[in-house]
């Protein structure tokens, strides 16, 4: 995994002279990760209190989103930004425990921006072409909600099922394949992506949507994508790649259309 992942002690101290690694190093730590995507949390939390929220008071959530609600909720716990605060209370303790330093450069969070977009443009070029040549009834959903709610589930959908499916879940096999049964990292790494990926894909058609083989696929190669980035690069990079891709597939056909 990524010097993030496996817990690596920095402690604060100069990763590298080299400017390149030593970007690489500083944006997959964890307090990073959390300065990188608290805005779009904010924008999301906002979002669905005032754009995706129902005439009745109630609130459009992603799937992920309300997993983890419900999972807190199985222990008494309560509340609204439950699984908001439970993010940034993971990656702080990670962050803590690791006793890394609390200075973070704005030249990091502006290369993670960067970043983000250009590693979600592969997974546009899949999508484009799955909906293009494969299963081309997909390719007009984009424009049955409105935009702007879109949007912001959007965002949330590339924090939290970021955090449920690669944070959580290659972080809980971790522990499992490697810690407990002691499988060697080289075996354990793409058994826990490939696990991570199909949980990922299945995990979609708890809604309303009817299963198809195609969008499986899909779905399970994109898993594959952000999982492999968790492993490289981190949780920070990953939501954001996630989170940049979904708001470009629905920006772009709107911008096509003008």
């Amino acid at each position: 995994m990524s010097q993030a992942a496996i817990g690596a002690d920095v402690r604060g101290e100069p990763i590298s002279n080299d400017p390149v690694l030593g970007y690489f190093q500083r944006s997959e730590l964890p307090l990073a990760s959390l300065l990188f995507i608290l805005p779009l949390m904010v924008l999301y939390e906002l979002g669905t209190r005032f754009i995706v929220s129902q005439p009745n008071g109630g609130e459009t959530r992603i799937i992920a989103f309300t997993l983890m609600r419900d999972f807190f909720s199985l222990f008494g716990a309560t509340g609204r930004y439950l699984p908001c605060l439970a993010v940034i209370g993971i990656l702080l303790t990670w962050h803590i425990a690791r006793r890394d330093g609390w200075k973070v450069q704005w030249g990091t969070l502006s290369g993670m921006v960067v970043e983000s977009l250009v590693l979600a443009l592969p997974v546009l070029g899949l999508s484009y072409a799955v909906t293009r040549y494969v299963i081309p009834p997909l390719a007009g959903t984009v424009g049955v909600a409105d935009p702007l709610s879109m949007l912001v589930l959007s965002i949330g959908a590339g924090i939290y099922e970021e955090a449920v499916f690669r944070l959580g879940a290659i972080t809980l096999l971790n522990l499992l394949l490697v810690d407990a049964v002691k499988i060697h990292r080289i075996v354990a790494i793409p058994a826990m992506v490939g696990l991570s990926a199909l949980l990922f894909s299945g995990y979609h058609y708890l809604g309303n949507e009817p299963f198809q083989v195609q969008t499986f696929v899909f779905r399970t190669a994109a898993g594959l994508y952000f999982g492999g980035l968790f492993v490289l690069r981190g949780f920070g990079i990953t939501a954001g790649c996630h989170a940049f891709y979904d708001v470009l597939v629905v920006l772009l056909p709107l911008l096509v259309r003008r």
